[in-house]
């Protein structure tokens, strides 16, 4: 999954920055409307974390113009107001979700894991595929009923080829959704964190290469 999260108050947005990447979650962060609108138009996000009150482009207009243009993730829309007349203005404006500040961040986690398995093909909480039970919410994965520790983001990448249900991930793909916008597109990432997966997940593998292709669980 990957998160776009937007918020002028930037301890704020740092805050809930670091505790999505604690979850797996791939996440870039902005601070202003403007930034939030060109970052959104270059990545696909699989949900929009938008604070409603935004210096530069105000968050109802960001939130107005990705609604307009169809974009494919979801937006939850965070505001300093919990009145019932903000909220449905909020979700008018097209908005999927809508959270009142100050918030528990348990309770942010759920809605946008909530929302990122609405923006695709409906699938479970809980994966199951080729002996692999993945669960996003406990953080924890198991083979043949035996745990498996990983690494967050061995975790990501796990959750995003078992999401793909069969079918296969391209490099560029897992690079695009279990890494930040930091991530060398050039570096060999991507290719290691599968090793190391293969490695902990043990025999016979499960995650397998498609030459030329990427990779599929």
């Amino acid at each position: 999954m990957r998160v776009l999260v937007v918020e002028d108050e930037q301890v704020l947005a740092d805050a809930v920055a670091k505790g999505l990447r604690q979850e797996s979650i791939a996440v870039d962060t902005v601070y202003d409307g403007d930034s939030a609108l060109d970052r959104a138009l270059v990545n696909e996000y699989d949900v929009v974390v938008l604070d409603r009150d935004l210096p530069g482009m105000h968050g109802d207009e960001v939130c107005r113009f990705l609604v307009n243009d169809s974009y494919p993730g979801r937006i939850l829309m965070l505001t300093a107001s919990g009145e019932i007349s903000d909220k449905v203005e909020g979700l008018a404006l097209g908005a999927d979700d809508y959270l009142a500040k100050p918030f528990a961040f348990a309770e942010l986690l759920a809605r946008v894991r909530a929302l990122a398995r609405r923006s695709g093909r409906p699938l479970p909480p809980v994966l199951e595929r080729a002996g692999i039970t993945l669960n996003p919410l406990t953080h924890s994965v198991e083979r043949d009923g035996h745990d498996v520790a990983l690494t967050p983001k061995e975790f990501a990448v796990l959750e995003v080829l078992m999401r793909a249900d069969g079918g296969v991930v391209s490099a560029e793909q897992l690079l695009e959704k279990a890494w930040d916008e930091n991530a060398d597109p050039f570096t060999n990432v991507v290719r290691v964190t599968v090793m190391t997966l293969r490695k902990k997940l043990g025999d016979p593998p499960v995650v397998h290469t498609v030459p030329g292709v990427g990779y599929q669980v």
